[in-house]
């Protein structure tokens, strides 16, 4: 993770709105792929085809399956070597992949300044992707190969006959990420973020989606388009569970209504309570195998 994490507050300089000068110091630019980690890979499969993602290429040498639709990637890691010991009947987002102009130069800057790196043992003819921890034992890694060659060239073997390309569904992308974080933890993750990725911290008066709960972050990046949202959430008083942990992708689409309308004819549920409905701003999905979750947000991309 970081040692930044280690600080106590006395030793922490005062929550600012902004934390770096440098606009974009790792030059980011937005998400190449979020990772499961499942024992049941054809049951996170079969929800993953539901929300519009189809399976399009196959990892040389592990149990991995990479899903795709439009510019989203989504890789479910069902190698059991990968994360020895740990209980992946539940799924759980184990990674996830930033763009970086150069992914050298931007694990180089974030281990300088605190981050913890994650060792890496890349088989014959894979790539080795820098990483570092994340919340809740995660990783996050950085991919600089990301246009014309891509890391999924070297490492993955397309699905014969799939298209590798599928259109996203109702113009969905990735809007964000949802990070559960421990009691009176969100000045240390925001310094974390703020720190290593130049993160910049959004007002409390501006909200998007229909759970406007924690503290809200934006990414840099290259391509302004690229920026996404991490959204930091404190448990509730006298919550037991309490673990850091990625909890929920969040996912922009230009029309909310129309995208849910899509996604009920691939056979989604939504939640639809007093307390949290479809509207305009937002929906979100009903939980699916204990632990998966989609959030949809009002976001245009242009």
């Amino acid at each position: 993770m970081s040692d930044l994490l280690l600080n106590t507050p006395e030793n922490r300089e005062p929550l600012q709105a902004s934390f770096s000068d440098a606009a974009n110091p790792l030059g980011l630019d937005g998400i190449e792929f979020i990772e499961y980690a499942t024992s049941k890979p054809q049951a996170l499969g079969q929800v993953l085809e539901m929300m519009g993602f189809r399976p399009i290429a196959r990892h040389r040498s592990r149990e991995i399956l990479l899903y795709r639709q439009g510019e989203l990637n989504i890789v479910v890691n069902a190698h059991a070597a990968d994360a020895p010991g740990a209980n992946h009947e539940v799924p759980s987002i184990s990674a996830i992949a930033l763009r970086a102009r150069d992914a050298r130069a931007a694990y180089r800057y974030v281990l300088e300044r605190g981050a913890w790196a994650v060792p890496t043992h890349a088989e014959v003819m894979e790539l080795n992707i820098p990483a570092i921890h994340g919340a809740g034992g995660s990783r996050i890694y950085f991919v600089d190969r990301y246009k014309e060659f891509s890391i999924y060239d070297v490492d993955f073997v397309p699905i014969p006959s799939v298209d590798q390309r599928p259109a996203p569904t109702a113009g969905i992308h990735f809007f964000g990420v949802v990070q559960y974080i421990g009691p009176q933890r969100s000045n240390d993750w925001i310094a974390f973020y703020a720190e290593l990725f130049g993160t910049d911290l959004i007002p409390d008066d501006q909200r998007f989606g229909i759970m406007p709960k924690g503290t809200l972050l934006r990414t840099p990046a290259l391509d302004p388009r690229q920026r996404f949202m991490l959204q930091l959430v404190e448990p509730e008083l006298y919550v037991h569970d309490a673990d850091e942990k990625l909890q929920r992708i969040g996912l922009g689409v230009p029309d909310v209504l129309a995208a849910v309308q899509a996604l009920r004819a691939l056979g989604v549920e939504f939640v639809e309570t007093e307390a949290a409905h479809t509207e305009r701003r937002g929906a979100i999905t009903k939980t699916y195998l204990g632990s998966v979750v989609f959030e949809l947000v009002h976001s245009e991309r242009e």
